[in-house]
């Protein structure tokens, strides 16, 4: 619950930026933190700047290695596709997220990517946490862009 928080603050500060408002915190197999971001992908004129895109390459810049066995990714909207060829890529052990997506989620709501088992590897994912709150951060943003 207390790193949803501090992925939450990631997420308020990128509404304050003018990005949809996602944030994610990755931490290390023994609870450090590696890194945490929200969305930059206006900011940095970059399609990939999703949180969790962000957080996994600040991660493995730390870490000195594009493998990340034994990470922990707390993201507060179900990642997409993208995001979540990327857990795989990169071997996270555990992704935890807080409101589903419905249009495009990719880990339960859509597709299953990660625990589908079709893949080379997977990760195990733990959903809602803090999702009210994460889902009506989302909403009240968009509900203020219309």
């Amino acid at each position: 619950m207390q790193l949803m928080r501090r992925a939450l603050v990631q997420a308020r500060q990128a509404a304050e930026a003018g990005e949809v408002p996602v944030g994610a915190v990755a931490i290390d197999a023994q609870g450090a933190i590696l890194a945490e971001a929200g969305n930059n992908c206006i900011g940095a004129s970059d399609p990939s700047g999703h949180a969790e895109m962000v957080v996994l390459r600040r991660a493995a810049q730390v870490v000195g290695n594009y493998r990340l066995p034994g990470l922990t990714l707390y993201v507060t909207l179900e990642p997409c596709p993208m995001c979540a060829a990327l857990m795989v890529h990169a071997r996270i052990a555990r992704l935890v997220f807080g409101a589903t997506d419905p249009k495009g989620g990719a880990i339960v709501s859509k597709y299953r990517i990660g625990s589908d088992g079709l893949l080379n590897h997977g990760f195990s994912v733990t959903g809602g946490v803090c999702a009210e709150e994460c889902g009506n951060l989302l909403r009240d943003f968009f509900r203020g862009r219309r």
